[in-house]
């Protein structure tokens, strides 16, 4: 029954996504609405701040990394002394 579910979802998802020609008309739409210079600062613009969020999640994600190693080789360095290192 959860089958039957999951499948008619995901059919019903694909029956609302955009084909070829309505995808033509859309693009035409915004060339219309915001002229041939402003898409390529919009463009610029969303190229940065994808960019952005990437360097953002890198950074969150070595953090995490950082922190799990740290977490790991504190133990085992607390039981030996300077002398035994």
């Amino acid at each position: 029954m959860q089958i039957l579910k999951s499948l008619i979802m995901f059919t019903n998802f694909l029956i609302s996504m955009p084909g070829g020609s309505e995808w033509f008309l859309i693009i035409l739409a915004v060339l219309v609405l915001f002229g041939g210079r402003k898409i390529p600062e919009f463009m610029r613009g969303l190229g940065r701040g994808i960019r952005e969020f990437n360097d953002a999640k890198n950074n969150v994600k070595k953090e995490l990394e950082e922190g799990m190693n740290e977490k790991d080789s504190k133990p085992a360095s607390a039981g030996t002394t300077p002398s035994q290192q």
